[in-house]
């Protein structure tokens, strides 16, 4: 009796065995090639820490003159990807500044990636740019490609006027956001105006 229970048991061992075997070789063989790749990919990660940075802040010039000035809480720099870029997962403020260094135009957000190869950011959730003619626009995501010094998005955005709130779905824009179009008005409200 002892031995059929030895027996028994080793042919669970190795039923078990087989089935874990066969299952993994299905697993492996229903990959094509193209997945396989995929996994690699995704396991060497495109998120493979580089160079992070606490509390900083960059001031852009040329010829002496500050251009440009970004300041974040925390910034995580990754080289080893096909795309290399830099992500500010605690959020990011970017400052433009005219010859005489007075602010032309804020973008800030809660989250932004910069993309080197493209030139072009990412701006998501609660996204904020102001002009200088003081006029915002406030959207959950902004594109802005340096290269066309375009700025856009497809989603929900509001922009905020001295006189006029206008809501809509798309957006295009020079950078400045002084020449810009909502794609479809979905609302627009005049506020009283002091004649």
């Amino acid at each position: 009796m002892l031995n059929s229970s030895k027996k028994y048991n080793k042919n669970i061992s190795f039923i078990s065995i087989a089935i874990i075997l066969t299952g993994i070789a299905v697993l492996f063989f229903s990959c094509s090639n193209n997945k396989i790749e995929e996994i690699k990919e995704l396991s060497t990660s495109n998120r493979q820490d580089g160079m992070t940075a606490n509390n900083f802040e960059l001031l852009y010039s040329d010829s002496g003159t500050v251009i440009f000035k970004l300041i974040t809480p925390r910034l995580i720099r990754y080289e080893e990807t096909k795309e290399p870029f830099t992500e500010f997962p605690d959020g990011v403020i970017i400052e433009k500044y005219d010859k005489n260094m007075e602010i032309t135009s804020k973008i800030s957000s809660d989250y932004a990636q910069y993309f080197d190869r493209k030139k072009q950011w990412i701006a998501k959730n609660n996204v904020v740019v102001i002009n200088q003619n003081n006029d915002s626009l406030k959207t959950e995501e902004l594109i802005w490609e340096e290269k066309s010094k375009k700025i856009h998005s497809d989603k929900f955005v509001t922009i905020i006027r001295a006189e006029q709130i206008i809501n809509g779905i798309g957006f295009e824009s020079d950078q400045s956001l002084a020449d810009w179009q909502i794609k479809e008005v979905t609302g627009d409200i005049y506020l009283n105006v002091k004649q």
